[in-house]
């Protein structure tokens, strides 16, 4: 359970502090029982407070990643409870993570009720955890990737019945689904129920995926992996996702997975409401050395391509999830990408706070937001990342 113990206010100064929108220039950022109070310059500091200099060149908010199947050695599939949500966290929390969900990739019905029994324990327990991302079973087999064919299937009651009394007990549920498979009279009873709907792995063409939208469905899953391909003529899932303000879509941004050129093309044309965010899709071995690991008893082979980048392949070539984190993601996004620092700090941040309807509270360093941030050098590198006001990894 939290520590619920009133703990003595906090003055980090930084060189530059990012609170979200803009910066602040020889600053310092107040905090005090784990939340924002303020961002002051010189000496206007509570009296009492720690007087704390950030490792780093900048303090920015805190990164958060909707997608994480696994890091530290842990695959969520293979181990789906409690402890194993705990390492993957603090795995991620290296590379500036604050917040995440857990995502289990399509498997058998009995490992999504231990996965959901699982979250349910981390929510409380473990730092940063949101709560759950189940991606499948309900996809489309042309557009499986490398979810295990075997497994997918349509939704029927039970599924329903397991996935409302989910989202009643979970704080944040999000279900990854295909609007070709699963229809939009369903998806409106999955989100009147509380359930966080992301349309993926789909052939839909547009006019579904529109449907779903107004059923309900406020996501998109790895945008342009996976899916019905935009084209001049028939805009397909990827289409709606870019036109449609309804719609937030998470993107991988390895450059194996979404060429940079169209990473970038997306970015500055996604402006809003609906906005673009980064997931890094990190498999178990994010934080490691290892070469391989076993998902769905199918082993992954790691190629390192240096800069935590990686490529994840099944033996036929197919991509398996990611190998990147959240500060290699931001450092491509300023670098060869090339957008703004500003645009890729709220992408790895903000955009996803919006997009999981928890931006009255993260993603920005403002008074009343959750103190979630990180220290960065001036190569955009992490020094420290702190989540509720504790610091929790130091480099």
């Amino acid at each position: 359970m939290p520590d619920e113990t009133p703990r003595r206010p906090l003055a980090i100064s930084a060189r530059k502090i990012f609170d979200g929108e803009s910066w602040h220039e020889n600053a310092t950022l107040l905090v005090e029982n784990g939340g924002i109070t303020g961002i002051v310059r010189g000496q206007d500091l509570p009296g009492d407070a720690e007087r704390i200099e950030a490792a780093g060149d900048m303090l920015v908010p805190g990164f958060i990643d909707l997608q994480v199947n696994g890091g530290g050695g842990v695959q969520f599939n293979t181990a789906t409870d409690r402890d194993s949500i705990a390492a993957i966290a603090a795995a991620h929390r290296r590379f500036g993570t604050t917040a995440f969900l857990p995502t289990l990739i399509t498997d058998t019905p009995q490992v999504t009720e231990r996965a959901i029994r699982a979250a349910i324990g981390a929510a409380t327990s473990v730092p940063g955890c949101l709560g759950l991302h189940l991606e499948g079973p309900h996809l489309a087999p042309a557009r499986k990737g490398a979810h295990a064919a075997e497994l997918i299937r349509p939704m029927d009651e039970d599924d329903i019945a397991q996935l409302v009394d989910a989202a009643r007990r979970l704080p944040l549920l999000v279900v990854t689904l295909a609007p070709d498979i699963v229809p939009s009279e369903t998806i409106r009873r999955l989100v009147d129920a509380g359930v966080m709907v992301s349309l993926g792995h789909s052939d839909a063409d547009h006019a579904t995926a529109l449907a779903a939208t107004v059923a309900g469905a406020r996501l998109v899953t790895h945008l342009f992996n996976a899916m019905s391909p935009l084209g001049h003529r028939a805009p397909g899932l990827a289409g709606a996702a870019l036109a449609t303000g309804a719609l937030s879509a998470g993107i991988i941004v390895d450059g194996l997975h979404v060429a940079d050129p169209v990473i970038g093309i997306a970015a500055r044309g996604k402006a809003g409401p609906g906005r673009l965010f980064v997931v890094t899709d990190a498999m178990a071995p994010l934080g490691t050395d290892a070469s391989s690991f076993t998902l769905n008893g199918r082993e992954i082979a790691r190629e390192p391509m240096g800069e935590g980048l990686g490529r994840l392949t099944l033996a036929d070539g197919t991509l398996a999830g990611a190998d990147i984190d959240m500060s290699a993601s931001l450092r491509r996004l300023a670098g060869p990408i090339g957008l703004p620092l500003e645009l890729a700090l709220r992408m790895v941040s903000l955009h996803a706070a919006e997009a999981a309807g928890l931006a009255e509270r993260k993603g920005r360093l403002l008074p009343g937001f959750d103190a979630d941030f990180v220290e960065l050098d001036a190569g955009l590198r992490v020094r420290a990342t702190w989540i509720a006001g504790s610091r929790l990894y130091s480099a």
